[in-house]
């Protein structure tokens, strides 16, 4: 800690422990290597935002820097330049004398300068008999070299977040594209779907995106945007896999049926014969074709069951799976009810869509009869739990949003 270097501003100018603060946190007798005064300015520039300064602030940091000699700030050097405000405005581009007081008082604010006020507020130097300056009243451009891996450091974070910023902007503008002609090119040769439905989603993702979005806006936006590219893709491999079936099989005149489903309040089969009935054999499984989705999104569209995980957390598949083993139970759905969604959607899909029925659970009247509903058109290939997943994070985004 320094303490014989702290001193108070001239004139009407108050003394804040912020200003105090600023000047005793630089610390006393440290030795720094002499850096390129420029390339600390560039970090500055870079990092701007985060120091909380304007483009004109940085017009007065690059006057005042011309009135430092030499273009490496060392501690070997008297640091302080005492330059005028007239002569400062001049290389300031013209800047009007109270914006330059104002990007004054930002700079020290931010802790890039600190001011060394002489007793009647003019600045000026003592020199020897050399003409080497002994003291300086002025502005202090030590912090600059203090500073000067710490404003690396910002910028660099900067860059970077950049970089990540304009790849997110890539990969949604690249989503968008698949997911717009992949629309196109199915309802186009008419393929089989509620491609207006999905339209209309996709429609409302983009309405989403601001005008000026922010990264967190792009990668939320991405999120979705990415699965709903996957459940499209997923849809049109289902309707691929199933015609090649169809051609091995010799099977002619075989269609997808795109009628109502059964009532999802119909009640799971009471007899013991009904509830260990399995697939037909000829059928495809549906857990060739049915692709998980990320472990995060699904948490996203159904945090409920995390109540039912041990520990209150889940973090991989394995809790995840073990969680809607305890969720069936709870519902009342049949283990063979369960062991059917399973062998035809995989154990994921599976324990994904207990998840989805426990979300929806105060509108369900017989959990283990919509499962079995679920089953059945997953096994005729009319069933993805994309539909599902989205309509659950646009429902509990809405409930976020009414409570904040």
């Amino acid at each position: 800690m320094r303490t014989g270097q702290v001193t108070t501003p001239f004139g009407r100018r108050p003394m804040t422990l912020a200003l105090v603060k600023g000047q005793l946190q630089t610390p006393a007798g440290q030795i720094s290597r002499p850096v390129e005064k420029w390339k600390v300015f560039r970090d500055i520039a870079e990092a701007r935002q985060l120091l909380g300064l304007q483009d004109r602030a940085l017009a007065v940091l690059d006057a005042l820097l011309t009135f430092y000699p030499s273009n490496e700030l060392s501690s070997d050097d008297k640091l302080v330049v005492f330059p005028s405000n007239a002569q400062l405005s001049v290389r300031a581009h013209g800047i009007a004398g109270t914006t330059l007081r104002r990007h004054l008082a930002a700079l020290v604010e931010a802790g890039l300068i600190h001011r060394r006020d002489s007793p009647n507020g003019k600045r000026y130097a003592h020199r020897g008999q050399g003409g080497e300056i002994e003291d300086a009243f002025g502005f202090d451009l030590e912090p600059l070299l203090l500073r000067a891996a710490e404003l690396a450091g910002l910028a660099q974070q900067v860059a970077a977040e950049r970089i990540r910023f304009k790849r997110a902007k890539e990969a949604l503008t690249l989503c968008r594209r698949d997911i717009r002609k992949l629309l196109t090119a199915a309802m186009e040769e008419g393929a089989e779907g509620d491609w207006g439905q999905i339209e209309e989603i996709y429609v409302s993702l983009i309405a989403r995106l601001p005008r000026a979005p922010s990264r967190e806006n792009v990668e939320a936006i991405l999120e979705e945007m990415a699965m709903l590219r996957e459940e499209i893709v997923n849809r049109l491999e289902m309707q691929v896999k199933t015609q090649k079936t169809d051609g091995n099989d010799g099977q002619n005149g075989r269609h997808i049926q795109n009628s109502n489903p059964e009532s999802i309040h119909d009640l799971e089969p009471s007899s013991e014969k009904e509830q260990e009935a399995k697939p037909e054999p000829t059928k495809v499984l549906q857990s060739e074709t049915l692709k998980a989705f990320p472990l995060s999104m699904v948490l996203r569209a159904c945090p409920q069951i995390g109540d039912y995980a041990v520990g209150g957390a889940i973090s991989h598949w394995r809790e995840f799976m073990a969680a809607a083993v305890v969720v069936r139970s709870m519902l009342g759905v049949s283990p063979s009810a369960y062991q059917d969604a399973c062998e035809i959607m995989g154990s994921e899909n599976a324990a994904v869509a207990m998840a989805c029925i426990l979300e929806r659970a105060g509108h369900i009247n017989s959990p283990g009869g919509y499962l079995r509903d679920l089953t059945s058109k997953a096994r005729r290939g009319e069933f993805s739990l994309g539909p599902m997943l989205m309509a659950l994070m646009r429902a509990n985004g809405e409930r976020t949003r009414l409570v904040g």
